[in-house]
């Protein structure tokens, strides 16, 4: 194979796009004809990814992985940070959990190991593949962080990778953050930045020409690109920043309202992506229990500290609202993970791993208990579903640190190989499983809102939307997005040349 190019991707900040315009790239070389692999060294998220030997990754590393056509593993993201308490993080090695580090200890214990594991990835993934897109992390001027740092200029050192800046002009201030950056870094770093890309950007282009020009002048930088903010894309978001843009009020116009709760540790939220392409669906999130209403649908979503999010739901009044609610008969009620172990009688965390509490009541809704264990079940699923007198082939992934059992003669929702997972009431308003990705399964979604549908007196909608089809055009349409908004060709040429000057290492 001939010498793997590598692209590097930071930028100013948090939210700039980085995750977004990897994953159009993979896709833009992948339709090049390329070989082509994401690569995230460290990724701090607490939405998962589980490969297909059922290790997890960062959502974003095995989103990239599916645009650019191939299999997610490890090497993608060989370090996964999951804040799980105040200042605390579970490390994932490898997919597996390491252990549980706070930061200080992290950043002093760990750093050796980090570099060690980040060098041997991106040697396994250069034998393998002819480019590999490199995402970082925050932003490469965090100078109180640049010394024992494993995600930004020292990756691009590793990888002897050029660099493309980002900065989003939505926030505004985008020059100011492009300049400061730069300045901020080290000489011989600041020259692996090969360009910068404007993202986000709402307006007349002939409005930014004339800081463009300026930006160039001052930097001696390229403006390598605009984009535009592309409107209801449908890829997963990396983390819970976007959650931000939810709102928790109805929107009268939808016939179905759907209700999240929103604690503070929620995870895997993607969970919920297929609804937002549901001609009849509105989804709201909710943080306060005066924002609940009466839904049709309330989803208890995955939690990294099922113990402290149930604690959450106690003191805003959000539980006591979500029973109130069943008792009435007026919402169908979904927990999916955490949210299911939450439906059951009581917790139970014996080893302290999640909270000082060894034992905590659940919503006593389902007859489960969950006890919290050492030991982290991440895999792939696959059963057949059975709702509403019908029976779904459905997949999924399992993420937990817990074991759940039912307390009394139950009804199950999944078979699978092993064991029946999840559980539901006779009347099939209250419904949990393990199954992250649940609602991706078409036709059983298509089910769950008919049914909804018919309890409220509404004709059914027998023509639904692919989400799996709706995710391989999103690509597609990012790719052509961004390709035609870049000047690929010389991005290409850069790649090429790069570092054509002798960088020091």
């Amino acid at each position: 194979m001939a010498k793997t190019l590598k692209l590097m991707f930071q930028g100013t900040n948090s939210d700039v796009g980085k995750s977004v315009v990897v994953t159009a790239f993979c896709r833009i070389f992948a339709q090049d004809g390329y070989k082509t692999v994401p690569f995230k060294s460290q990724n701090m998220a607490l939405n998962s990814y589980i490969t297909v030997d059922g290790k997890e990754i960062g959502r974003a590393q095995g989103v990239q992985a599916e645009a650019a056509g191939i299999q997610a593993t490890t090497d993608m993201n060989p370090i996964l940070l999951k804040p799980n308490r105040d200042n605390q993080s579970q490390i994932v090695v490898h997919g597996k959990p390491y252990k549980n580090m706070e930061a200080s200890a992290y950043r002093k214990e760990f750093f050796q190991t980090g570099i060690e594991l980040i060098k041997n990835s991106l040697a396994v993934l250069s034998e393998k593949y002819e480019r590999i897109v490199i995402e970082g992390a925050g932003s490469p001027a965090e100078i109180n962080l640049n010394d024992r740092e494993m995600v930004n200029m020292r990756v691009a050192r590793m990888a002897d990778a050029p660099v493309i800046l980002i900065g989003d002009i939505e926030k505004g201030g985008v020059f100011a953050s492009l300049v400061g950056t730069l300045q901020l870094m080290d000489p011989n770093d600041r020259d692996r930045i090969i360009g910068v890309i404007i993202n986000k950007f709402r307006g007349d282009i002939r409005l930014l020409e004339s800081g463009l020009t300026w930006f160039e002048e001052y930097t001696g930088k390229l403006v390598l690109g605009v984009i535009p903010y592309l409107e209801n894309l449908n890829i997963d978001a990396e983390d819970s920043v976007r959650l931000n843009q939810y709102t928790s009020v109805r929107n009268t116009a939808k016939e179905l309202d759907i209700a999240v709760i929103q604690y503070p540790k929620i995870s895997n939220f993607t969970d919920i992506d297929p609804f937002f392409t549901e001609p009849d669906c509105h989804v709201r999130f909710i943080t306060r229990a005066d924002q609940l209403h009466s839904p049709d649908l309330v989803i208890l979503p995955g939690s990294k500290n099922t113990i402290e999010d149930l604690l959450f739901l106690r003191k805003s009044g959000i539980a006591e609202k979500i029973v109130e609610l069943q008792q009435k008969n007026e919402s169908l009620l979904f927990g999916i993970c955490g949210g299911y172990q939450m439906l059951g009688e009581k917790i139970e965390d014996p080893f302290a791993i999640e909270s000082l509490h060894q034992e905590i009541k659940g919503l006593r809704l389902l007859p489960i208990r969950t006890i919290i264990t050492k030991d982290k079940t991440t895999v792939s699923s696959n059963g057949l579903l059975h709702f509403n007198c019908k029976h779904f082939n459905v997949s999924g992934y399992e993420i937990h640190m817990g074991e759940t059992w039912t307390t009394r003669e139950s009804r199950g929702l999944i078979d699978t190989q092993s064991r029946l997972d999840g559980c539901k009431t006779a009347d099939e308003r209250i419904i949990g499983t393990y199954f992250h990705g649940i609602f991706h399964n078409d036709e059983f979604r298509k089910e769950l809102l008919n049914q909804i549908r018919q309890r409220k007196g509404l004709e059914p909608i027998h023509q639904r939307v692919s989400f799996n089809q709706l995710r391989e055009e999103a690509f597609d349409l990012l790719a052509d997005h961004v390709r035609s908004h870049v000047k690929l060709d010389l991005i290409e040429q850069k790649m090429k040349e790069f570092p054509k000057r002798g960088i020091s290492q």
